[in-house]
């Protein structure tokens, strides 16, 4: 029995220990900045088809259109999802168009759809609408590229 209850302890005191880490993490700025610049320009679209699959699959994180879970506000996942945004804003952006021209390889963007990259594979269980079928992946595939030619 005594061992039960110091095994208990432990397990209490790591639980606390992690709960007070996690408090204390809520007070590091980053990830809390869920302003969405305006809107410039978008693509021409070759579509309406092709931009809601964009919208669906993409926007998120390379668009400022971003919608903000409520657990992006909880550190450590507002960490990680404020990085995924703002790379994938500086990667490729639909809502700032113009600097479409310095996405290197806009092959690319048909390739990391295809081949699964993008999404990524973490980002399906909070978002189940950007799940594409692959007759959607090859509309939005097909449109992109339309689009950016």
């Amino acid at each position: 029995m005594k061992i039960f209850l110091k095994i208990l302890v432990i397990i209490v005191a790591f639980v606390a220990v992690i709960a007070v880490v996690i408090l204390l993490l809520q007070f590091i700025p980053y990830g809390k900045n869920h302003v969405n610049p305006p809107v410039v320009k978008e693509p021409t679209w070759d579509s309406p088809t092709t931009r809601i699959l964009a919208q669906r699959a993409c926007f998120d994180c390379h668009s400022n259109e971003t919608t903000w879970p409520w657990y992006s506000n909880i550190a450590p996942m507002s960490w990680l999802i404020q990085k995924d945004v703002d790379e994938g804003r500086q990667k490729l952006n639909f809502s700032e168009w113009q600097r479409a021209a310095s996405f290197d390889d806009l092959d690319e963007i048909g390739e990391v759809i295809r081949e699964g990259e993008m999404p990524p594979f973490v980002y399906y269980p909070m978002h189940p609408e950007a799940r594409l079928n692959e007759a959607e992946k090859q509309a939005l595939i097909s449109g992109l590229e339309n689009t950016v030619r």
